[in-house]
């Protein structure tokens, strides 16, 4: 088993290339480096200069600039900078420098004329490039080095967008480069230095020592370019036709029918797009392995590579290989990490008990390299001078004199969340143990897992709703998440976890040698110089786990806000909308409206209403499957020949006690307490307008069905206006807070139907309340509260004493046989 100790330790192990590798390695003799090195300090070396940076808001580009801005103080830079939307490019970039890591690099910007830090390094040090790859823009023509560190970073993106981005972008960017350095009579002035950030793992799907240096294959990167753009084209147009649109709608209206016509056509070309995705995906991924490379991503890098071999030959040309970039070790602090990398979600996984099992082999290594080293190098190789025409290489990595095996790092990770657990809904999840058993094993059971869960999520399907269904469902999806995840994960990386590169760094070794001795303390770039149970243990996971912890702190947060159990903000420009059916009360306008039809019926009636009702029931199930607002008017049908007037008083006089009867006590007390904080109540319902009677001193706004009636106040059978379903909602939200100046962002709907979800999406604070299978799942995609009302009966005394009404017998004449609503 390897060592964690420095390499230079006398316990520690080597299982690499390099000055400590074995003699019969590809490595040097120690003592003697080989390659370029250093002439002088660094901020010397770069003093003066004009570097060009590409991606310069990603996560290497970003301290890169940090690193030149706070320690090469002579140096200026040129950032090529995508506008993004609304937001031009200089403005990207003054967000970027508000950053707190350049708080620093401001306050010395700033002087007591010129306070602004901000707006003094723009002037003084930085010049900002609108443009992006592949239409990059003519460079500044004072220039001195190119450093391109753009580029697609995703391990699976579609292949004409790998391709756009690394080849035909790195293509422009020479270019650009040569045209600017170029004078008035077509050659060169002067000979500017090209620094391309590429990746290790460009070596493709090779086994044992990689030299640095060019890798040996004839594929012709122009062909593969070529054909990579046409691929778009050809599966865009596939993707429109009539027999895909069908199939993709289809889709989309079995998930979303019941929310409404634009909420299924938004699905159904999210699933275009998708669909669209994945098959560049798959192209990309299988001609890179048809080719002997692991994915598009490293295929696309790869070929990018070559086109700076072939278009850098009148230039000095760098290339810097790193392999999987992590936290900082130290600069600008330790831990300092932007996004999620490759390493985090296996490290989440693992910490929430989501990972039983892993496919690695124990002995491989996982060749991580801290960014701040990353950026020390490549700022060194800046700093050199290669010779016009020979690209010099660089690997940035550790595996070759201080590697880290999968076995070493699961032993360092399982330690730390034993001390540090995450805590989820109050528990401690179990970690799983690994025994390493093989990818072919752990694949088999991935396959019998996936069984039980389909099953499992089919049989849901038939379940009736209730608190049980809604925890069983969440368990169900929780596994189908985590098998979901270990899919992707081992697709994604699969041939990482059981790799044999080994990646020779004799080139950045003795460039870090070269350093002079005053910048070792803050430039060295030495992987062999750390110890792992430190990095991993002590720095990177507490930083990559923070902003979990912080997640979940929040999303507890909200969820007592939501439970009632923490206070709502005070606020007149905030309002609550509430469903009525199944949200705030337990029963369907079916019940509601055999509450008011049957006391009018002697036995026999009765028993031909309901008959009637039951022979009618498929028709309305179709309905409401299809379209909440069909159904309600197929529905509302049998309120033809009611009186209103009399509907009315029925309400009043007879059924309010029922209707209080049926409402949630944890929902009244909600609306209570929206109106206690001067929030704007409204009650959002399909019900027909007389049933919301007992609620008016609740709500201030009350929208419901309204039955239309003839001259004589008689019910026709139809509704005044469409039922307010589905997006309807969310549309009335919207323009009732135009017109009444309402923040929706600060404001609050509970619902529990998916068909009321165009109404949750419309606030800022949505609330899922004791949801459907349909919900429950948009609401855990998209973060919001669930809480469980309970739907416990108060005793019918009790709701009408919050009327302030005395408990009234049962009309007379509503006993007797006869109707005085319907005629």
């Amino acid at each position: 088993m390897t060592s964690s100790a420095p390499p230079d330790s006398p316990d520690s192990g080597h299982a690499g290339f390099g000055e400590h590798a074995p003699a019969a390695s590809f490595g040097v003799a120690p003592g003697q480096p080989t390659g370029t090195v250093l002439d002088g300090r660094l901020a010397e070396l770069l003093g003066g200069k004009k570097i060009v940076m590409t991606g310069v808001t990603g996560f290497i580009g970003e301290l890169l600039l940090w690193k030149i801005l706070t320690q090469l103080p002579d140096t200026k830079v040129a950032l090529l900078v995508r506008p993004k939307g609304k937001r031009p490019a200089e403005t990207r970039v003054r967000a970027l420098l508000q950053k707190s890591i350049f708080a620093s690099a401001r306050e010395a910007a700033a002087t007591p004329e010129r306070p602004d830090g901000v707006a003094n390094l723009l002037a003084d040090r930085i010049e900002v490039i609108a443009g992006d790859l592949p239409d990059v823009p003519a460079l500044p023509r004072d220039l001195d080095i190119v450093l391109h560190c753009a580029g697609d970073v995703s391990f699976d993106p579609p292949i004409d967008k790998a391709f756009s981005t690394n080849v035909l972008g790195t293509r422009a960017l020479i270019e650009r480069t040569i045209e600017a350095c170029t004078g008035p009579d077509g050659t060169l002035d002067r000979v500017p230095h090209y620094v391309h950030v590429s990746t290790a793992y460009t070596a493709g799907r090779r086994r044992g020592a990689i030299p640095e240096a060019a890798h040996d294959h004839d594929v012709d990167y122009l062909a593969e370019t070529a054909q990579a753009m046409e691929m778009s084209e050809t599966i865009e147009k596939q993707s429109r036709t009539p027999g895909q649109l069908a199939e993709l709608r289809r889709a989309a209206e079995r998930d979303h029918r019941k929310a409404g016509y634009l909420t299924t056509s938004r699905d159904t070309e999210r699933r275009r797009l998708e669909w669209v995705a994945e098959r560049l995906v798959e192209a990309g991924t299988e001609r890179a392995r048809s080719l002997g490379w692991t994915d598009v991503y490293t295929f696309a890098k790869a070929m990018a590579e070559r086109a700076v071999e072939d278009l850098g030959s009148s230039i000095k040309v760098s290339i810097v290989r790193p392999a999987i970039v992590e936290s900082a070790l130290s600069q600008p602090y330790p831990g300092w990490i932007e996004g999620f990398k490759m390493a985090e979600p296996l490290i989440m996984a693992y910490g929430k008990g989501q990972m039983p099992e892993f496919p690695a082999s124990p002995d491989s290594v996982i060749d991580i390299i801290p960014v701040d080293l990353v950026v020390n190098a490549t700022l060194a190789v800046c700093a050199t001078d290669p010779e016009v025409g020979r690209p010099e290489y660089f690997h940035l990595n550790s595996g070759a004199r201080n590697p880290l095996t999968y076995s070493r790092i699961y032993q360092i990770i399982r330690a730390y969340f034993q001390e540090h657990p995450f805590e989820i809904n109050g528990k401690n999840p179990e970690l799983p143990e690994w025994d390493f058993p093989g990818a072919a094993a752990v694949d088999r059971k991935l396959r019998w897992y996936r069984t039980g869960v389909d099953a499992a999520r089919g049989a849901l399907r038939f379940l009736p709703r209730s608190r049980t269904t809604r925890e069983l469902a969440r368990r169900v999806d929780k596994a189908s998440a985590e098998l979901e995840f270990l899919e992707r994960y081992l697709t994604l990386y699969g041939e990482y976890l059981q790799s044999e590169l080994h990646f020779v760094d004799d080139h950045t070794l003795a460039l870090h040698r070269s350093l002079d001795p005053a910048d070792a303390a803050d430039w060295a770039f030495d992987s062999g110089a750390y110890d792992w149970r430190h990095y991993m243990g002590e720095v990177h996971a507490p930083s990559v786990t923070a902003p979990v912890r912080r997640g979940e702190h929040r999303r507890s947060r909200q969820e007592k806000v939501a439970r009632g159990a923490a206070p709502l903000p005070k606020a007149t420009d905030v309002l609550a909308a509430f469903d009525l059916d199944g949200t705030m009360l337990a029963t369907n306008v079916v019940e509601t409206y055999l509450w008011a039809r049957l006391p009018e019926l002697g036995p026999a009636g009765r028993l031909g209403e309901v008959a009637a009702l039951a022979r009618r029931v498929p028709d309305y199930l179709v309905a409401e499957s299809r379209d909440r607002g069909t159904f309600l008017r197929s529905f509302y049908r049998r309120y033809a020949g009611a009186d209103l007037a009399a509907l009315d008083r029925l309400v009043d006089t007879e059924l309010d006690g029922q209707i209080l009867g049926r409402l949630s006590p944890d929902a009244l007390r909600r609306v209570e307490e929206h109106r206690a904080a001067g929030h704007t109540t409204v009650l959002i319902t399909g019900v027909i307008r007389p049933l919301t009677r007992p609620l008016r001193r609740y709500f201030d706004v009350i929208v419901a069905a309204d039955l239309e009636t003839d001259d004589d106040g008689i019910c026709t059978g139809f509704l005044t206006g469409p039922p307010m379903v589905g997006e309807s909602r969310g549309a009335w939200l919207r323009h009732y807070a135009q017109l009444h100046g309402i923040d929706l962002d600060r404001s609050y709907a509970y619902a529990d139907s998916h068909a009321d979800e165009p109404m949750l999406s419309a606030v800022g604070r949505p609330v899922a309340v004791c949801p459907d299978l349909g919900l429950l799942r948009v609401a855990d995609a998209q973060g919001w509260p669930m809480v469980e009302w309970t739907r416990v009966r108060p005793v019918v005394e009790d709701a009408e004493a919050r009327l302030g009404r005395e408990r009234r017998p049962v009309s007379p004449v509503l006993a007797r046989r006869g109707s005085t609503v319907w005629r």
